[in-house]
């Protein structure tokens, strides 16, 4: 059976995702031990809250290198909303603050002068420019709780892109082995569900 290994950071709802994953019919475990996660199958780091202390906790818990390993072995990640956003250089949220830096990019708010509520709550479409990998489909509707947005510097990785207020920005990427999504799938009924299913099968070799 797959085994799938959720980081327990102490930022998120960790058994509304453990739940969504057992009803796809996967081994799942909630953990911080480092060998659980060095032996996992598939690795999820999820997240809600500040990006500072998303970054505090994992220092705390010396999780970093077993996460860095972990992606850098080829074995499939996800990032999920501020576990998304934790894979990029820096977010300016508060005071500059330096992320995972696994990927190149910045975590910005939303602009004040063209989104009229932030955060960004509630469901929304996804617009697909990857075709290929089938994760999610066109004008797919996912649950979204958010104030800021990642602006990867290669935009060959964004996989799909949401609107808000006629503002665009990256709702999702992929980068080999490394997903990413701002939304969460555990709250988004059975396209989320789908979407964590098609992250398990697919191949990344």
């Amino acid at each position: 059976m797959i085994k799938v290994s959720i980081i327990d950071s102490g930022t998120s709802n960790l058994f509304s995702i453990a739940n969504a994953f057992n009803k796809i019919g996967a081994s799942v475990e909630i953990t911080s031990n480092k060998s659980d996660i060095k032996n996992s199958n598939y690795l999820i780091l999820p997240g809600v809250g500040s990006f500072n202390q998303g970054m505090i906790n994992l220092k705390k818990k010396k999780l970093i290198d077993v996460i860095i390993k972990h992606i850098n072995s080829g074995k499939p990640f996800l990032g999920i909303c501020l576990g998304f956003q934790l894979l990029f250089n820096y977010s300016y949220e508060f005071k500059k603050t330096r992320g995972l830096s696994i990927l190149k990019g910045k975590v910005l708010e939303f602009p004040r002068n063209k989104v009229n509520v932030i955060p960004h709550v509630g469901w929304n479409t996804v617009n697909v420019l990857k075709k290929k990998y089938g994760f999610i489909k066109n004008n797919d509707f996912y649950y979204f709780v958010h104030s800021f947005y990642v602006l990867p510097d290669n935009k060959k990785m964004i996989y799909s892109t949401t609107i808000v207020d006629n503002f665009k920005f990256c709702s999702s990427i992929i980068d080999n082995n490394i997903f990413g999504c701002q939304f969460h799938p555990e709250k988004s009924g059975k396209q989320g569900l789908k979407f964590l299913k098609n992250f398990l099968k697919y191949n990344y070799a």
